[in-house]
């Protein structure tokens, strides 16, 4: 096409890139953190760096993945800073925005250490492959699949002892 303009191609890749997975990264990343406002926060700071460095970023194999993991590694840099600032606040001042039918299945799965929450969501939540959970967490495949067998279990036992 004659007279295309570049920008706008790589534009239009990126909002389509956007509207197709930031709501997704936003959940998995609110299941992960426990904390709704932070991970939107996250988000659009991830997805600020993904738009600046979108002709490299959009070449990757799992760009999602990649705005997942700088959103969690800019989430955790943020709260350990607000953590020697200041003391923790309680959870129950603010309100989160789950659906009430999940709300067993949200609390069952906040039970659940760090490292398996996010694995869990990045399979389950972002429905990513192990190689890609992996590369976006930079840990072993091995360490994906340990992970989320250990977290399932621990879901199933915690599920079924609600009943």
């Amino acid at each position: 096409m004659i007279g295309a303009d570049p920008m706008a191609s790589e534009q239009d890749g990126f909002e389509a890139f956007y509207r197709a997975n930031a709501d997704r990264i936003y959940r998995a990343l609110a299941v992960t953190l426990r904390r709704d406002e932070l991970a939107a926060d996250a988000v659009a700071e991830a997805m600020a760096r993904a738009y600046a460095r979108w002709p490299t970023v959009s070449r990757l194999d799992n760009p999602a993945g990649w705005v997942f993991r700088v959103a969690l590694n800019w989430a955790t840099s943020w709260w350990r800073k607000v953590r020697r600032e200041r003391p923790p606040a309680d959870d129950s001042a603010h309100p989160h925005l789950w659906p009430p039918e999940i709300t067993v299945a949200r609390d069952a799965l906040a039970k659940l250490p760090e490292p398996q929450r996010a694995v869990i969501t990045c399979r389950v939540l972002l429905d990513l492959s192990t190689a890609d959970t992996a590369a976006a967490l930079r840990i072993s495949e091995g360490t994906v699949k340990s992970r989320l067998a250990r977290g399932l279990a621990a879901l199933r036992h915690e599920l079924n002892s609600e009943d």
